[in-house]
């Protein structure tokens, strides 16, 4: 695509919290945390901060150099579930999370110890925390070029590659870079689902 990718820095958390809530706010899963639209335009960039300072300091953002797109990844090593590479994050990161952007809201807390449950474990892998695109930007391919930058290194090394999507749209999305399903789709309480999906790496072609 031509395209610039750089990897974020703290010098961006702003742009990263502005670009995932806009990209966010209209999601299902977003809709089923915040349910009330007013609640959720006032706390859902709390939830996107949180999320993306856990992944400033145990894993790497990409952005798209015009800010137009960005992915939030975590390297998995083969010994660990989704705990943030911490033995004590599993039990507690949800709840700290809930405390820190709406202790009232029990389903901030639901959904990390839900997607937790279902995160494989014994392979070290690649994991697509979330990936956001500018509302104004969706279907230009920023997506994919950001996904196949990290996709592409996972070939290289041989490391599969993980996530959950959270719509249909992004489903298909992910089905065309080689995600098939991991496992049965996680139906969240009352809400939407989510599906688990997992990628080999596929072996390189001899130039």
């Amino acid at each position: 695509m031509g395209v610039a990718i750089r990897t974020a820095g703290e010098g961006d958390r702003e742009l990263i919290v502005r670009l995932l809530d806009e990209a966010f706010q209209d999601d299902p899963v977003s809709g089923w945390v915040f349910p009330g639209a007013e609640d959720r335009r006032a706390k859902h960039p709390g939830l996107m901060a949180a999320f993306i300072d856990i992944v400033l300091a145990a894993g790497r953002i990409d952005v798209m150099e015009d800010g137009s797109a960005c992915a939030l990844w975590l390297s998995m090593p083969a010994d660990e579930g989704h705990d943030d590479l911490d033995g004590d994050a599993e039990d507690e990161g949800p709840a700290q999370v809930r405390e820190a952007v709406d202790p009232d809201n029990e389903r901030i807390e639901a959904i990390g110890r839900l997607t937790a449950a279902v995160h494989p474990t014994g392979r070290a892998h690649e994991y697509l925390w979330m990936i956001g695109v500018a509302p104004g930007r969706q279907g230009e391919g920023l997506g994919t070029a950001l996904i196949e930058a990290v996709l592409d290194r996972c070939d290289r090394e041989g490391l599969p590659a993980y996530l959950e999507a959270s719509n249909a749209r992004s489903r298909k999305l992910y089905e065309r870079l080689g995600f098939e399903p991991a496992g049965p789709a996680l139906d969240l309480p009352d809400g939407p689902a989510m599906w688990p999906m997992w990628r080999e790496p596929r072996p390189r072609r001899p130039a």
